[in-house]
């Protein structure tokens, strides 16, 4: 069944929610198109297509571009589907259909009617949002103001929307929506306004089919106390609530504003929560369960398998809602269906993606220091007491914490390879000193509590990030690429054995997936935040990727600001990053 005839056949009602779930599936595996954030339900962010391969790619050149007209950080990528490709912007959320046609000309546009005044303030670390979503002739936007809207891929005319929570409140969305079969699901942001985490599911229709929260009773958060598992053991009665004192869980946190991903066979879908609230340890006693977990949760109920945390007790703010990729490899000379994620702790996790069991968790930076390892059979850290700020009390620094809140790697999306067996990871190289102090809470006020001056690594000046290959099945990295400033983009891998990644000064570059080996580079007008993408048409394949400065590591440039305090710390990190790029929205379109 050919695109348009899937599309035709549904606008008739042809085709069954179950039918449909299944021509999604076949969509993704089309490498022609792009029809999800991740490319696929795995998160791999893989192709096949191969046509860009070794001996060619120094020929690379701009076969198009398009200017979004926005001077905030674009994170995220396009989605593309027969002739068309769909660009989201930074806030106000401008949606641009393009016609592949026609080098990239307007199709439609669709702008959100969003209250700057109500969003933006309330907004963490940039206006950024990190994509859209296809099903069903629909394009789903998550826009900042927390409103999930349905577009007619056709004209881009509003099909149904929803707000489902009150920026008033600090409740913003910068994630993506994800479609996996007959479900739309979105996170929140706010942990830094004490936002309480969840994950809702919509049918297609915009019916709300459950919401499950992060923290609180059982009920709510969607966990049997009997049959959900943590370290391959029942969680047992009220395990959320028995790790905070009193009714902090409320205001704890552990939102849900990163990646997505779906395992078909086990109708199991996997992601991230966030730090708890305040980022001051010594208000919130416990190991705040379940903020800064992973979790899997069946598809169609919502209820819990299992979770693990990785940071309890989190002193670091650091970040549990990276990407879950998915992958079957031979571990212990086992055949696993794996889980794999690189967390801003600093430490890459390998699960078993079915039961939860810890396979493996090794430090992917050598700079990490707050802790010395992973017990397996517990899941428990051994901490370094030097860096817990919790350790030296309330308006102490800190010093010389490694990684920083930013993490040794961030929302930037790694790949994965079949090919090579090998993750493609970008990451930080950056440590920080941390102070904190006692904050109160507001409804829609900062509940920050900690502030934090971040830096470059002692002899590590010149090296804020590097480009790795990693072996989930043993925990080593294989090859390691530094780079002056911290790599925000995400990465590509093809089967050509090329990765494509950018960098904040505005290089798109390619290298060798197994050796390192840069073989070519461009210079994009800004620097790149967003994730590379790739795509066929009309039998030639083209690589197509965001730039426009701003996110953390770019928020000193996107606002304007001239000195650490107005940046939690980023701002002086990256402050000769006005050296070398500048800010502007551009997708960029490449081909042979």
């Amino acid at each position: 069944m050919t695109f348009l005839n899937l599309t035709l056949a549904i606008s008739a009602g042809l085709i069954s929610a179950n039918t449909l779930a299944d021509e999604l599936a076949q969509l993704q595996e089309n490498p022609d198109n792009w029809v999800m954030p991740a490319g696929n339900y795995n998160n791999q962010r893989y192709s096949v297509l191969n046509e860009i391969d070794k001996t060619n790619v120094a020929s690379l050149n701009m076969a198009w571009s398009f200017s979004t007209g926005v001077l905030r950080g674009h994170e995220g990528n396009s989605l593309v589907l027969n002739n068309t490709m769909y660009v989201h912007t930074p806030f106000p959320n401008t949606v641009y259909a393009l016609d592949l046609n026609h080098d990239g000309a307007i199709k439609w546009k669709y702008e959100p009617k969003q209250s700057y005044d109500e969003t933006v303030p309330v907004m963490c670390c940039d206006t950024v949002n990190r994509g859209l979503a296809y099903a069903q002739g629909k394009i789903f936007l998550n826009q900042a103001d927390t409103t999930l809207v349905a577009l007619d891929e056709n004209d881009g005319s509003v099909i149904w929307s929803d707000k489902r929570d009150d920026p008033s409140t600090g409740a913003t969305s910068t994630g993506a929506a994800f479609v996996f079969k007959n479900k739309v699901l979105v996170g929140i942001s706010g942990s830094e306004f004490g936002i309480r985490g969840y994950v809702q599911a919509y049918d297609l229709d915009g019916n709300t089919q459950y919401k499950a929260y992060s923290t609180g009773p059982d009920d709510e958060m969607l966990i049997d106390p009997k049959h959900t598992l943590s370290m391959l053991k029942p969680v047992g009665k009220d395990s959320s609530i028995k790790s905070w004192q009193g009714d902090q869980w409320k205001i704890g946190g552990g939102v849900t504003w990163g990646w997505f991903s779906y395992d078909p066979d086990l109708n199991l879908f996997y992601y991230g929560t966030a730090n708890p609230s305040t980022w001051n340890p010594l208000q919130r006693p416990g190991d705040n369960k379940w903020t800064m977990s992973l979790f899997a949760r069946d598809l169609d109920t919502g209820v819990a398998k299992w979770v693990y945390q990785m940071t309890p007790h989190d002193e670091w703010d650091y970040d549990g809602i990276n990407e879950i990729i998915l992958a079957n490899q031979k571990i212990n000379h086992k055949q696993r269906k794996t889980a794999v994620h690189f967390d801003r702790n600093g430490f890459a996790y390998t699960m078993d993606r079915k039961t939860g069991e810890l396979l493996l968790a090794e430090k992917f930076d050598p700079s990490v220091n707050w802790s010395k390892g992973v017990d397996l059979k517990t899941g428990q850290h051994q901490r370094v007491m030097a860096y817990s700020p919790a350790y030296h009390g309330e308006d102490e620094v800190t010093e010389g914490i490694c990684p920083a809140a930013l993490g040794s790697k961030n929302q930037q999306p790694a790949a994965y390879s079949p090919k090579t067996g090998l993750y493609y990871v970008p990451t930080n190289h950056v440590c920080m000193d941390y102070e904190p102090f006692e904050v109160s809470y507001v409804a829609g006020q900062p509940y920050v509590g900690a502030s934090i001056t971040m830096y470059p690594i002692e002899g590590d000046e010149n090296n804020l990030g590097n480009f790795i290959a990693w072996d989930a099945r043993e925990g080593k990295t294989i090859w390691s690429n530094p780079e002056r400033f911290s790599i925000w983009s995400g990465a590509l891998a093809t089967a050509s054995d090329i990765v494509f990644y950018g960098t904040l000064e505005g290089y798109l570059k390619a290298v060798d997936a197994q050796s390192g080996r840069e073989l070519w580079r461009f210079k994009t007008p800004s620097g790149i935040i967003g994730n590379v993408n790739t795509y066929s048409y009309e039998g030639k394949q083209y690589i197509s990727v965001l730039s426009g400065l701003g996110g953390w590591a770019g928020i000193g440039m996107a606002m304007n600001l001239k000195n650490d305090a107005d940046g939690d710390g980023a701002v002086g990190l990256y402050r000769s990053l006005s050296n070398w790029t500048s800010l502007g929205g551009v997708l960029s379109v490449f081909s042979l």
